[in-house]
């Protein structure tokens, strides 16, 4: 048996993941399973712990390795599962040492991340078995919205350099990836604590000078409020950066987000997407939306459903409000669970109309698809395409747009036009 990885949350997990495959393969380790966690919600640790089980159930024998934010927010929770063997930091798992026979002698390798102040650039040959390929430009939060405990996962704010950057994408692109996407905890937090305080406009406007031969660049999700001025020159002006920005806007209602000490208000976010859809009008957005957040009334609910419209949203991320212990809005006062549920279904059965609003409106359209599997690819929207003949993963190929099939475009490929 070989080393298996089951990943949990977001993007700079799935990349961390990689990481550790290689430092795992390196060190030679096998026989093992290794749980990369997520902390963003309740929900998200359960799952984690219900897979550790079944991964035991399943190959006892294996040397099972939890990791993670849930893993760096409470390593004695995971040490106590009488089937976890060891349990790493989010520091710890990205040392090549961590899988070294020596290292199973400690059950529990999990430092304290406030005191990290660097970004290890972690080069990466590629991400087994995906078309795209992350990249990690920043770790950790300065900010301490009420009701996340990520800070306490990741540690504070801090940058890659530069040209760490443009050398991993570099490498990346000669290993025949199109398309990259920069991840990170806060990625418009990027660059303070480098030499020269680079914006994250800058940087990106100097990775694809330096880069040419990149095709395609997605951002993970940005805060409306800061957006720095190169930034926006790019979405006005470099094709390259993909018509698809997620924000993390969470509500539409001042009160709730002035509660969640959140940077923008609702007027921030309307006039974030109107601005970016104005420089480049096929924009399109993806946004994350907590549902029955703490002391939410209904009339506060009804003005995050409208912002969906408002936006102009299309892809959402819909969380029901899960209380973390250690956070302040645990403490507040709670939404009854059973309203929580329902105000996050409305929400996305308005994502669902959306979408279909969306894909309708493509049809007699063509777009550049990156296949994922031989037929299947994203746009440059991020809309899924079923493509009417098998192509290489990873190739970028024409299609024009004949048809939707329930959240899928149909895509039948047009080889006479090149991309």
């Amino acid at each position: 048996m070989t080393t298996e990885f089951i990943t949990f949350g977001c993007r700079l997990n799935t990349y961390e993941s990689e990481v550790m495959r290689e430092n795992a393969a390196a060190a030679g380790l096998t026989d093992a399973i290794i749980v990369n966690t997520c902390a963003v919600t309740s929900e998200a640790e359960r799952q984690a712990r219900q897979a550790i089980r079944k991964a035991r159930r399943e190959n006892p024998a294996a040397r099972i390795i939890v990791t993670g934010c849930a893993a760096q927010i409470d390593p004695a929770k995971f040490a106590a599962m009488p089937e976890v063997d060891q349990v790493l930091g989010n520091e710890e798992k990205l040392k090549p040492e961590s899988f070294g026979l020596d290292s199973s002698t400690e059950r529990v390798l999990v430092n304290d991340i406030m005191s990290v102040r660097e970004t290890a650039s972690h080069l990466i040959g590629g991400l087994e078995g995906r078309a795209r390929a992350f990249v990690q430009v920043q770790n950790g939060c300065d900010h301490r919205c009420t009701f996340c405990i990520i800070p306490y996962g990741r540690g504070n704010s801090r940058s890659v350099a530069i040209g760490e950057i443009v050398r991993q994408v570099r490498l990346l692109v000669q290993s025949g990836y199109n398309e990259i996407v920069l991840t990170g905890v806060d990625i418009t937090s990027y660059g303070p604590d480098l030499p020269g305080k680079p914006t994250l406009g800058q940087m990106i406007r100097r990775l694809l000078a330096q880069v040419p031969d990149l095709k395609r660049l997605r951002l993970s999700s940005l805060d409306p409020v800061e957006i720095d001025d190169d930034l926006w020159r790019l979405i006005a002006e470099e094709p390259r950066l993909m018509p698809h920005l997620h924000v993390s806007l969470q509500a539409g209602d001042d009160m709730v987000l002035k509660r969640m000490k959140r940077r923008h208000l609702r007027d921030d976010a309307i006039e974030f997407c109107r601005r970016a859809r104005d420089l480049r009008p096929d924009m399109v957005f993806g946004a994350d939306l907590i549902a029955g957040f703490p002391t939410e009334t209904d009339e506060m609910f009804e003005n995050t459903l409208r912002a969906v419209d408002e936006c102009g949203l299309t892809w959402l991320h819909i969380f029901p409000y899960s209380p973390r212990p250690g956070t302040p809005a645990a403490k507040m006062p709670q939404v009854n669970g059973l309203v929580r549920k329902e105000r996050a279904a409305r929400l996305r059965e308005a994502g669902s109309q959306a979408v279909s609003r969306f894909l309708s409106g493509r049809i007699g359209t063509h777009a550049a698809v990156l296949a994922e599997k031989e037929t299947l690819g994203r746009t440059e929207q991020f809309a899924e395409v079923r493509l009417d003949q098998p192509v290489e993963p990873g190739s970028v190929v024409r299609a024009e747009i004949v048809g939707v099939d329930a959240e899928h475009l149909i895509g039948r490929i047009d080889r006479s036009i090149a991309c």
